[in-house]
């Protein structure tokens, strides 16, 4: 069987942690699919056609990646496509308790799933999507905080 995890995350802009932790992840599994997941309680900055876009282009050399959208409950996406992990980064002790709370309410929904949590690499402790997005709202320049081809966008 192979070993299928699933990276969610609205990548609202795709930041630098966010490539990070997916390159990292590529030993552990046969094959990760970034999910552009639909949030009803969150407004997209930019387009769903453009963060599949940049994140196609981010990975597009990378054959164990896939890049895919839905909307529902991550464990639905996991069901219908075969997936026992899903990945979750981790930058402070808060988005340990959020994401250990949804984590184990996944697992009593689907009990054969499992969340395998990455730390963050040090340098991307303090950098989120929401930061990204007020420096861009701002006039900044966040070339050291996205990959190559997002700041240029």
């Amino acid at each position: 069987m192979d070993r299928i995890a699933v990276f969610p995350g609205s990548f609202d802009p795709v930041t630098r942690g966010h490539e990070s932790i997916i390159r990292r992840a590529l030993p552990l599994f046969d094959k990760v699919i970034v999910a552009i997941g639909g949030n009803g309680e969150k407004k997209s900055f930019f387009p769903l056609e453009k963060r599949v876009e940049w994140l196609r282009e981010i990975f597009a050399n990378q054959p164990k990646i896939e890049i895919d959208t839905y909307s529902g409950l991550t464990v639905d996406f996991c069901k219908r496509n075969n997936i026992t992990f899903i990945l979750r980064g981790l930058r402070t002790a808060a988005d340990f308790e959020f994401e250990r709370s949804i984590g184990q309410m996944n697992k009593l929904m689907v009990p054969g799933i499992e969340t395998i949590f990455l730390l963050c690499a040090p340098e991307y402790a303090s950098l989120s999507s929401s930061i990204v997005r007020d420096i861009i709202r701002n006039g900044g320049d966040v070339k050291q905080f996205v990959p190559e081809g997002v700041a240029e966008d």
